[in-house]
């Protein structure tokens, strides 16, 4: 079972309240997510194909990310997220911002990670993702939701 912190529409710990994963979320409550692009040296973006049995399966994350467990803050979560989803230590990170989902019930904190790791040292999570690739940016700015699973990076990125 996994546990999460309940937070208000201001992004203040509520005190006493514990989220359910899979649970429904109480009106006037919310979860924190944190999600992390990934920016090699050399330019490029880590993508990582979402494993077929997951929803939007098939399609490619421009981040690596997940539900902050209780107790934990959204740059910790990021950073577990980024290990166990690649194998990537964060090294320099910096959050983007912030995006609230109130129909999700969702608090999204990006963050993006500057790395000089192997390229080809990536481990993915069974059941998680299935491939990766490196993009450019410019492949990155033409990539849409039919071939993505969410474009808020891009947002957040290029302040589209």
């Amino acid at each position: 079972m996994e546990l999460w912190d309940a937070y208000d529409r201001k992004l203040n710990k509520v005190d006493g309240i514990t989220l359910v994963r899979g649970e429904i979320i109480p009106d006037g409550l919310y979860h924190l997510v944190s999600e992390i692009i990934v920016k090699h040296k050399d330019g490029t973006y880590l993508l990582m194909q979402r494993d077929y049995t997951k929803r939007l399966g098939g399609k490619w994350e421009a981040s690596a990310g997940g539900a902050a467990l209780c107790g934990e803050s959204s740059i910790d979560c990021a950073k577990r997220e980024l290990y166990e989803e690649t194998g990537i230590k964060a090294e320099a990170i910096m959050e983007l911002g912030v995006i609230v989902n109130d129909i999700q019930k969702t608090y999204y904190v990006q963050f993006l990670c500057y790395t000089d790791c192997n390229k080809d040292s990536i481990s993915l999570q069974k059941g998680e993702t299935i491939a990766y690739r490196w993009v450019t940016e410019e492949e990155l700015r033409q990539m849409n939701s039919d071939s993505l699973a969410s474009t808020r990076m891009q947002k957040y990125l290029w302040n589209k």
